[in-house]
């Protein structure tokens, strides 16, 4: 609206109400913060429509984290190992956020240095893809770690 000779005029509340009801529109109140409070005339459902339209732009341009979890045991062996870390390699490719965690069942408490060691082992081995955002730490019975992927170039 900038390029059609807007003009700005301040007038007083009962003299806007009255122009806006010659012409038949409304008289919005943009900036109730200000002073003295900022109003335009317009069509109020037309101003509602485009709002909600800004809205829904910029929803839409929002992007969503999804995030995947894999979940160890203690005492993972090798194969169940690469397995999981081909699936975590797949899930950072695709752009989500990882959470591996080691599950502690009972007394298996007592080996949280070998679940330790097995989550900076998994976040080395998979740097190429992702950057870890909070290293291994021990929440109840779970030893959990996120990582996040990193930027394609």
């Amino acid at each position: 609206m900038v390029g059609d000779n807007v003009e700005i005029n301040v007038y007083p509340i009962r003299k806007a109400l009255e122009i806006a009801e010659e012409l038949g529109l409304d008289l919005v109140e943009i900036s109730p913060n200000a002073t003295p409070p900022v109003c335009k005339i317009m069509e109020y459902k037309k101003f509602l429509y485009e709002q909600k339209k800004r809205e829904k732009l910029l929803k839409a341009k929002s992007t969503k984290v999804e995030i995947k979890e894999i979940r160890f045991g203690p005492q993972t062996d090798e194969h169940d190992y690469e397995f999981k870390k081909k699936h975590a390699i797949k899930f950072l490719k695709e752009g989500a956020k990882l959470k591996a965690y080691v599950f502690f069942k009972g007394r298996s408490i007592i080996y949280k240095d070998q679940g330790q060691i097995l989550l900076l082992k998994l976040a080395t081995e998979i740097e190429d893809f992702g950057k870890v955002e909070q290293l291994p730490k021990l929440e109840g019975k779970r030893m959990i770690m996120f990582i996040a992927p990193k930027k394609k170039a």
